[in-house]
Parts: C-alpha cells; sequence; structure tokens
C-alpha cells in the first residue's frame, strides 16, 4: 500500500467536503433573508455538486468540490403585507432554502470529511509503527 498515495486521496476528499460544508453554512446563514426590494427575490439555496479529477502523479481518482449550481426550486411565499419585500400583492419571497433539509446535509458533510481524516491518521499510524520497526 501506497502510504502517500492515501493520503492524497483523503486529503482531496477532506478538501471537498470542507467546501460542502462552507456552501451548506451559507445555506443555514441565509434561510430567513428577504429581498432587500420590495418583490426582489431573496437569496437562493446553493447546491454543491462533486467532481471526479484523475491525477496523473498519483494514479488515481481524486475528488473535488464541482460547480455550485442554484436550486431552481420556487421560493416560499409568505403574506406579510406590511413588510418593506412585501410585493403589490402583500406577498414576501422567502429563500427556497429548508433548514432541516440543510443540518441533515451538514451532518452527512461532516461524517464524509470524518471518515477522510482518519484515512489520513491512520496512514499517519502506519508510518510512525513502519519506522519504529526499521529502527529496531
Amino acid at each position: 500500500m501506497d502510504f502517500d498515495r492515501a493520503s492524497k486521496i483523503a486529503v482531496s476528499g477532506l478538501s471537498a467536503q470542507a467546501g460542502r460544508m462552507r456552501v451548506v453554512a451559507e445555506n443555514i446563514a441565509n434561510a430567513e433573508s428577504t429581498a432587500r426590494t420590495a418583490g426582489g427575490d431573496p437569496y437562493r439555496r446553493k447546491v454543491p455538486t462533486f467532481a471526479s479529477h484523475f491525477d496523473k502523479q498519483l494514479g488515481a481518482n481524486t475528488l473535488q468540490l464541482g460547480k455550485v449550481e442554484l436550486d431552481k426550486t420556487d421560493f416560499i411565499q409568505k403574506y406579510e403585507p406590511g413588510h418593506p419585500a412585501a410585493d403589490a400583492n402583500g406577498y414576501v419571497k422567502y429563500p427556497n432554502v429548508d433548514p432541516l433539509v440543510e443540518t441533515v446535509d451538514m451532518r452527512e458533510a461532516q461524517r464524509s470529511y470524518e471518515a477522510n481524516l482518519n484515512v489520513v491518521t491512520a496512514t499517519r499510524r502506519m508510518i510512525m509503527q513502519t519506522l519504529g520497526i526499521l529502527k529496531a
């Protein structure tokens, strides 16, 4: 087993999941925001994608955060005629962000991050043990 190769593949997963967590955190932070102008559109949920990239030096596929796309689902509308962002009919558009979905996505990203971190830790531990055996 090539320790360097395993570590680099796991690090690519760490980086991709960290990017995913940033996108989810942005969605959660903007879940209740409204438009700045009356009748305007609020924040639109972002969806992270992943891309597999073949690394010639490693001779293996690595994971990267791909394009961050916008979720095309409809905005949530609430009747609030006194709100500054209300349209002519008194409806305010809220982001198409479901905090429960974002929380589940964040937890999944966290678990994937931890799994990749465990690979890096285990690889490091195996290298240290190998060095210990060679010294003996």
